[in-house]
């Protein structure tokens, strides 16, 4: 005989969540894509929200079901410290720090650069910072004039002629022009928008609230974190210095700034930062992170409850918001810096030569540098201090100061001891002396 179900079993029976019948129907398969969700494409994300202060419009254009939530929460908890619980979540697996800097945590700023020399002040830095690093990559890229000469271990030599001297902040990202960043948002917007609709409409609603929340969270997070503005800043100089000129040495290249001593320090002192104008903003900011944690914990949560179709619709959002962030993610974002630093600097012109030793590269650092007393420049280029190198600087000094060319013969390099090398070394100076008057007078 049936057993017809009283009162009681249907209190106690459960109502599903998914009320309309889904165009697949019923099925016990299920996609588990719920943790993998709030892991997958976290550096992509956290690339396209640092994309927010280059493009125009960017900061608006958020509203999507983005992966990735956990690792930008996690990002954003380090900016906003003042939360206790933050501040435990940021510092889980990494190491403690007592700030961060906002343009640091999205890559704006942190690189170290080469190291300076002030050839009329004698300032000298040990160590320059980002905006010195990405102007000496900016540098390498250049083609080069080849100087003729001996070739041991070639040296690039760039000349960089600055002929405008900035304010002292600025913003950078004017100078960078680009809209598919943009506009391509409009993809992820229309099918994240189009599936949190679909599962809704089939009664899906754990799959509608997991999307209409990743698409509520990422653009709040766009919109907070684009209020911030990227500037460009850099110390004004001291009244009465002396003009900026100077060098930046690596092994490989040096790179010979010219110019007042503003511009210079544009790129030895200056640096991107991000300004958030309040403190308010700031808990904002930690209000984002701790939804994008709780997203990611609500997909772990709710996705699996799903039915099939609306499960789809949340993977379907997901890959195309992914796909977004991973096009976004292939853009060179050091070369979208440097365009906003030439651009910052009004692209000073840069010419770059190659030559076969650094013996003749310091010669050539001399000759492009005018340096009235050139002997302290001249031993940090080259060190060695033997008794030919003393013969041979002391030689090339006294031509300098002089006026007269760099033009030697036999006489010059005629020691029993040490004729060979400073043979090499005197046609190596006359190679760059005979070179820096073909191009740079």
């Amino acid at each position: 005989m049936p057993i017809i179900p009283g009162p009681l079993e249907e209190v106690i029976q459960p109502r599903s969540m998914v009320t309309n019948p889904t165009p697949i129907g019923k099925s016990n398969f299920a996609l588990d894509t719920s943790g993998l969700a709030s892991v997958l494409g976290g550096p992509e994300a956290i690339f396209s929200l640092a994309l927010v202060h280059v493009y125009t419009g960017r900061r608006w254009l958020g509203w999507y079901n983005s992966p990735g939530s956990y690792f930008l929460g996690k990002r954003l908890a380090r900016i906003a410290r003042s939360n206790p619980i933050l501040n435990i979540i940021s510092k889980s697996g990494e190491q403690s720090e007592t700030h961060v800097d906002p343009a640091e945590l999205f890559e704006y700023d942190g690189q170290k650069g080469p190291k300076f020399r002030a050839v009329h002040s004698g300032t000298v830095i040990d160590e320059t910072g980002h905006l010195a690093a990405l102007f000496l990559k900016e540098c390498a890229e250049k083609p080069a004039i080849k100087i003729k000469g001996r070739v041991t271990r070639p040296v690039d030599i760039t000349v960089a002629d600055f002929r405008h001297t900035p304010p002292e902040t600025e913003s950078p990202a004017e100078f960078h022009t680009g809209t598919r960043a943009s506009t391509g948002a409009l993809v992820p917007i229309i099918v994240s928008f189009a599936a949190c609709v679909a599962s809704g409409f089939y009664g899906d609603w754990y799959s509608f609230s997991v999307i209409a929340l990743g698409i509520i969270v990422n653009g709040l997070s766009c919109f907070v974190v684009g209020s911030g503005k990227l500037i460009f800043t850099h110390p004004p100089p001291a009244k009465g210095s002396p003009p900026g000129d100077g060098f930046l040495s690596t092994p490989e290249q040096t790179v010979l700034l010219k110019g007042d001593e503003g511009a210079i320090n544009s790129v030895t002192r200056g640096r991107f930062s991000l300004r958030f104008d309040n403190d308010p903003l700031f808990h904002t900011i930690g209000i984002c992170a701790m939804l994008l944690l709780v997203q990611s914990v609500a997909q772990l949560i709710l996705v699996p409850q799903g039915s099939l179709f609306g499960q789809l619709m949340f993977v379907a959002s997901i890959a195309v918001s992914w796909t977004y962030n991973l096009w976004l993610s292939s853009l060179d974002k050091e070369r979208i810096q440097r365009i906003m630093l030439m651009g910052v600097l009004r692209w000073p012109r840069l010419t770059k030569y190659t030559l076969g030793t650094r013996t003749s590269m310091a010669v050539f650092v001399l000759l492009a540098l005018d340096i009235e007393n050139p002997e302290e420049i001249l031993d940090s280029l080259l060190p060695n201090d033997t008794g030919a190198w003393k013969r041979w600087k002391s030689t090339i000094i006294g031509r300098l100061k002089s006026g007269k060319e760099l033009k030697f013969d036999e006489s010059d390099w005629d020691d029993p001891k040490d004729r060979n090398l400073l043979e090499m070394l005197y046609k190596d100076a006359q190679s760059a002396y005979e070179g820096f008057k073909l191009h740079l007078t």
